[in-house]
Formats: C-alpha cells, sequence, structure tokens
C-alpha cells in the first residue's frame, strides 16, 4: 500500500498523450475562460469507475486512490486524450467489505459507459469484484491488491493460470514481498525468533504465509502464529501469549488500523521489540494510532517511494496543488496514478479509428494489456497473467512518527 498533479508535463513524462491536443480541438468563440480552445467531446462521456474505501479506517488510503485516479482523468480531458469523448470518475465506497464491493462492481457494471474500474484497495474485496466485472468484460486494474492468487490462481507457485483476462494490477505481489521482508529482518536485522499475527483476511494471511516460509528458510525461528480481529482494540489475550515466548520482533499480517494499537500495545507489555508488516500498514496514521511505541517499527511496500522518483516529481507538485493537505496520496497514489493512465492509453488506443460501444470491450482489455509506459511509479507493463512486470519493493522504517524508506529493490531469492 504508497503517497500524494495540472502541468503537462506529468503525462508526457508517462508518454501517454499519443492523441495530441491539438488534432483534437474544435475552435469555439472567443475560446475558454483562459482564451484557449475546448476539446471535441460530440460523442459523449465515458465513465471510469473507482472502488475502494472511502469511509472507515482505511480512508486515507482510499482517498489517496481515489484522487489519483482523478487527477489522471482531468488530465487527460486537459489533453484531449480520449478523441471525440469526455473521461469522467465514478468512485464507488467498497467500506473494504466484499460484499458492499460486490454491489459497487454490480452498479457500475450495469453502465454501458463505464469502460473500466480502478480498485480495488482489499485483495479480500477483489476477489469479489473479479468476477461480475469479467462477466461484462470491464477491464478492472488495481493499484493495491497484492494477494497472488488473483492472477494465478491458487496454486500460483506449481501450476499458475490466469483467471481473469480483464484483471491488471500495477503493484507486485505478496510472493515477492513476504519473503524480501524475511530477507531484511531475518538476514539483515538478525532478528531470529520471531513471533507472526496475522488479521485473518486474504491479504493479510497470505502475507503473513509468504513472510513465515522464506523466514523458516533463512533459519529463524518462528516462535508461535497468532490470529487478531481486524477490529480488534484490545490485544492483551494475543500478547499474553507471545510475551513469555520472548520473541525478538513481531511479524503482522494486516492493515494499519490494528497493527497501529497492536504496537503500542506490546510496548506497554514490555516487548520493546519491532512489528514490521507489508503494504497494509504504510501510512502516517500507522504512526499516530502507535504513538511513541511506533519509532523503530518497520514495514515493507510496493514499488519504490513516490518522492524518490524523478518521474513521480510531476505526479506529486500536480496532486499537491490540486488537492487539500489532509488528502494526502497515501500509499497508492502514484500506483492509481498509473492505473488510470494504463487504463486511459488503452482506451485512447482502441478509440482512435473508432466509437465506443461494448463491442470494443475485448479490443480494450487487449490494448490495457499492451500498455508500456514510464509512469509515476517506474515502468508499468504487464505479463501474461496481468501482474505487474515492476517487482520493485521497499523497506521502510518508522521515524519521528512517519514510515522513512531505508532500503529499495527487488527480490533476488
Amino acid at each position: 500500500m504508497r503517497k500524494k498533479v495540472a502541468t503537462a508535463a506529468v503525462l508526457a513524462a508517462g508518454a501517454l498523450l499519443i492523441a495530441s491536443c491539438s488534432t483534437n480541438k474544435q475552435e469555439t468563440p472567443g475560446g475558454n475562460a483562459a482564451g484557449g480552445n475546448q476539446c471535441d467531446t460530440s460523442k459523449g462521456t465515458l465513465t471510469i469507475g473507482v472502488v475502494v474505501p472511502l469511509s472507515g479506517e482505511l480512508t486515507a488510503l482510499g482517498v489517496g486512490i481515489k484522487n489519483s485516479a482523478d487527477l489522471a482523468v482531468n488530465q487527460a480531458n486537459e489533453k484531449c486524450t480520449v478523441k471525440g469523448y469526455k473521461l469522467v470518475l465514478d468512485p464507488q465506497d467498497d467500506e473494504k467489505n466484499p460484499a458492499k464491493g460486490a454491489q459497487a462492481a454490480t452498479k457500475l457494471s450495469s453502465d454501458p459507459n463505464v469502460v473500466g474500474v480502478i480498485g480495488t484497495l482489499n485483495s479480500s474485496v477483489a476477489q469479489t469484484v473479479q468476477p461480475i466485472l469479467a462477466n461484462k468484460k470491464i477491464v478492472m486494474v488495481s493499484p493495491a491488491n497484492t494477494n497472488p492468487s488473483l492472477t494465478r490462481g491458487e496454486n500460483y507457485k506449481t501450476t499458475p493460470s490466469r483467471q481473469f483476462q480483464n484483471y491488471f494490477r500495477v503493484c507486485t505481489t505478496d510472493d515477492a514481498q513476504g519473503p524480501f521482508a524475511a530477507n531484511y529482518l531475518v538476514s539483515k536485522s538478525g532478528k531470529k525468533k520471531i513471533a507472526v499475527v496475522a488479521d485473518g483476511k486474504t491479504y493479510g494471511e497470505g502475507l503473513a504465509n509468504e513472510f513465515t516460509e522464506k523466514a523458516k528458510a533463512l533459519g529463524a525461528e518462528i516462535v508461535t502464529r497468532e490470529k487478531v480481529g481486524e477490529k480488534d482494540t484490545d490485544f492483551s489475550g494475543v500478547i499474553g501469549k507471545i510475551k513469555p515466548l520472548n520473541p525478538d520482533a513481531v511479524y503482522y499480517g494486516g492493515e494499519y488500523g490494528a497493527a497501529g494499537p497492536f504496537s503500542k500495545q506490546l510496548k506497554e507489555a514490555g516487548l520493546r521489540i519491532p512489528l514490521m508488516g507489508g503494504d497494509g500498514i504504510v501510512d502516517d496514521t500507522f504512526g499516530k494510532l502507535a504513538g511513541a511505541a511506533a519509532e523503530g517499527d518497520l514495514a515493507t511496500s510496493v514499488g519504490a517511494p513516490a518522492d524518490k522518483l524523478a518521474e513521480a516529481k510531476a505526479f506529486i507538485d500536480a496532486y499537491n496543488a490540486k488537492y487539500p493537505k489532509d488528502q494526502g496520496y497515501s500509499a497508492y497514489g502514484a500506483m492509481s496514478y498509473d492505473a488510470t493512465n494504463a487504463l486511459i492509453d488503452g482506451l485512447a488506443r482502441t478509440l482512435s479509428a473508432g466509437d465506443w460501444s461494448e463491442s470494443q470491450r475485448d479490443a480494450l482489455i487487449k490494448n490495457v494489456g499492451s500498455a508500456k509506459f514510464k509512469g509515476a511509479n517506474g515502468d508499468i507493463a504487464f505479463d501474461q497473467y496481468g501482474d505487474s512486470t515492476n517487482k520493485l519493493l521497499t523497506v521502510y522504517q518508522v521515524s519521528g512518527g512517519k514510515f522513512q524508506p531505508v532500503e529499495t529493490g527487488s527480490l533476488t531469492n
């Protein structure tokens, strides 16, 4: 899970403006308010849906995704990227609830002018959304789903098989993230006795499983494996099981809503050891929930830190200029921006010589799948399963209440 765009440089950097504005404008008397020209939108409006949590404890992540998608849509409209059409965003709140996600997907899929959907945040929600959108051949591009089975099936390690032809993601997966975390915690930080705790959800359990397998292979002892509820506020029971085992670290599979209070209560119970998690805890909210106890805690996240990439500078500048400071791009903003631009790029190529109709959905899926450009979070392209070919990951450590990048790289072994 990543962070915080109205300049032409952004989409130029992303190489997405394949249709120049000058060839898709019509003169209007007097021009627009700024004295310029307007794009030809005579063919109507096309909709890009967004399905993310816009309320509840993961709002910061969902708002970052929504705003970044909105930014990409606005810039495409300014540049007349999709000839003859205006793009609009239709954000749906899934409340990180699979049933709510299914409702949102059903609503969006009933609109013939919905060309694609950006989302979801949660892998568990993706599991209900994928088949609904696939049934209508609606492109889905996730900036944040990391469970490997979404693209390669339950037997992804032995017999991978593409699950949905319409589904893509711009982030790497937990079969890379978990081992990457283990390499750092065990091999580089020297933690050999580790308690593993997860929240029972698809994302948390899957990530914890991948971490555990690699940590054991590196010689670490997993002293216990415990489960908590994602809405738990009192962790005294599980802490009581962990403390006598004297671990030198805790690995947590889940999200910041529970991870922050859990870290705080660990330290209050006398366990002055780092908690490490995955991309689901990488948000400033974690530090606010854990307080001073968060200092030194660790996490991995997919991709590189947006503010450290030259490609992301234009995105960050434009985002900060457009949205309030309390609506930062958070963990997945740059990836949402890239995911939306991948969809828009595919749409522009699909409609370069024709009009939109639902008969174009197969062509749109194919064109999104062949996307290849430099995005805000690095190289954007998809493999035969719909997975990102960009496998970058980053280790973060809390300092001053905020996650700071420590190391960026790819899983090598």
